[in-house]
């Protein structure tokens, strides 16, 4: 073709707008490919790894089992820039973050916006105050219903009549199954249409409950009772999390229980998915005497980690008994030698960890199922030099950070590593189809360690099982979490 002055022109156009463009758009590195030697005008365009470097930093250095990850070896790229060229093939940082996981990690997470995480973390969510286990109706088909474990007082379930023992099987008018109740439930506002168990039939009824979320916060002691058995202050406490924001509420409830002279007590930890390690090593003072010195429960580190600690600061792996909260209010303690704990499949990390960590000293009576089998304790990390959300290093092009496991916790006896959950003493399921009132003498776990402190004989009812599915919290950030409240300083 020839070209005229108008072609000239536009020739020269596009050549300085290309130019301008790879000028405005730093964030891509231009890299010759490796069988570019035909072309060696071709090239690839690798983006900016600033994300796929904190994580992979993070989980190389302070994550518990980088050990098992043979990608995480200092040694296992040869160079820098392979290094980036295998993190260059994680657009996803979510994608990089499993992968980096060890196989047998249940509980890792990494999070997009730590701001949301923050929030939750705080106290206050936006929640239908609706706790719910989902089941299937059979061995072989993919039908599910779900059950109301739990009502929140004053949420909107509580205002729109959602009580505890509740069987629905509809959402929004379409029957929940294995494929979509993640969908169905994944919403603001939704309706449950409630249902029936009879004969080992689901039938629905005529009756829907639309119920939707708004930003509250939960006081995770939902009843604190005192009860009167056979001339016996029994005292009955329900704790649904183990939230440093609410230690002063669950020290006064201590506090009332004391002042009542209860002598024996019953923990239901039965919905508790865990917490705070220090808000667990205080209740565990507020139930049994507090020895200052004594040990509740012992970290374990990766291996850099817990050789840095045993040589340089070994009182850090301690998590002793204390005889205040982290703001200096004296522990109320009942100085138990007896405690009953009621517990679930759902029960978790710092909830097995009060089991654990008071079984040397005390008897630990657990009613109920077996527990998750979380025995790790994780921590929050940020994009800075320190990990922490504080220092000036603090990267602010995103918002990502993650919460790996970090530590195992062993009690006083060195066990630990109850991969399969802590088997109680007396083993009950709850039914789903007669779940009763939680805290009601009758109510069947409950019913079973009161007559235990009567000493009377404990009758086990029979409980058809139905297979489960799921339950309410199950993909939010905090489910099951157990967390420490110092971050490591970063070891090099």
């Amino acid at each position: 073709m020839k070209l005229t002055k108008n072609n000239n022109f536009l020739l020269i156009f596009l050549l300085g707008l290309l130019f301008s463009c790879s000028a405005d758009n730093e964030e891509f590195i231009e890299e010759e490919t490796e069988n570019n030697i035909d072309n060696p005008a071709s090239t690839i365009i690798k983006k900016d790894l600033e994300v796929q470097k904190f994580i992979y930093r993070g989980m190389s250095d302070i994550y518990l089992y980088n050990s098992d990850v043979d990608l995480l070896a200092s040694d296992y790229f040869a160079t820098q820039e392979d290094k980036e060229d295998f993190l260059d093939n994680y657009t996803k940082p979510e994608d990089l973050f499993e992968r980096l996981m060890a196989s047998h990690d249940r509980f890792s997470y990494i999070m997009d916006d730590y701001n949301d995480y923050n929030k939750t973390s705080g106290g206050l969510d936006a929640i239908t105050g609706m706790s719910y286990g989902l089941v299937s109706y059979c061995t072989n088909c993919s039908e599910v219903f779900g059950y109301v474990k739990l009502v929140l007082p004053g949420s909107n379930a509580d205002d729109k009549g959602v009580k505890r023992g509740m069987i629905f099987n509809r959402i929004d008018g379409q029957q929940i199954t294995t494929s979509n109740y993640n969908e169905l439930l994944d919403s603001n506002s939704f309706s449950i249409g409630l249902a029936k168990i009879e004969d080992n039939t689901i039938s629905e009824l005529d009756q829907t409950i639309t119920i939707s979320e708004r930003e509250q916060k939960e006081n995770p002691i939902a009843y604190n009772k005192v009860m009167d058995i056979d001339g016996e202050k029994v005292g009955y406490l329900y704790y649904n999390s183990f939230d440093e924001d609410y230690d002063e509420d669950l020290n006064n409830a201590f506090k009332e229980l004391k002042g009542a002279g209860v002598t024996e007590l019953v923990l239901d930890l039965r919905y508790n998915g865990g917490g705070s390690v220090r808000t667990a090593t205080d209740l565990a003072a507020m139930i049994t005497k507090p020895i200052p010195g004594q040990l509740f429960m012992k970290e374990k580190w990766n291996q850099k980690y817990q050789k840095y600690y045993e040589q340089n600061k070994p009182e850090y792996l301690l998590n002793n008994f204390n005889k205040t909260l982290r703001t200096g209010t004296p522990i109320n303690s009942l100085n138990l030698s007896r405690v009953f704990v009621l517990t679930t499949a759902s029960s978790a990390s710092a909830s097995e960890l009060i089991i654990n960590g008071l079984d040397p000293y005390i008897d630990v009576v657990q009613i109920g199922d077996v527990t998750t089998g979380k025995f790790q304790a994780s921590v929050t990390l940020y994009d800075s030099e320190d990990f922490s959300k504080d220092h000036a290093s603090l990267k602010t092009t995103h918002k990502y950070a993650m919460q790996p496991l970090v530590l195992k916790s062993h009690n006083a006896h060195d066990v630990s590593d109850y991969v399969n959950g802590l088997t109680p003493d007396i083993t009950l399921k709850e039914n789903v189809r007669n779940l009763g009132i939680l805290g009601d003498p009758s109510e069947p776990l409950l019913k079973v360690a009161l007559d235990v402190i009567k000493g009377n004989r404990v009758s086990i009812p029979e409980v058809k099982e139905y297979k489960n599915i799921g339950e309410s919290g199950m993909f939010e950030p905090e489910y099951q979490r157990m967390y420490i409240d110092k971050l490591p300083e970063v070891i090099e």
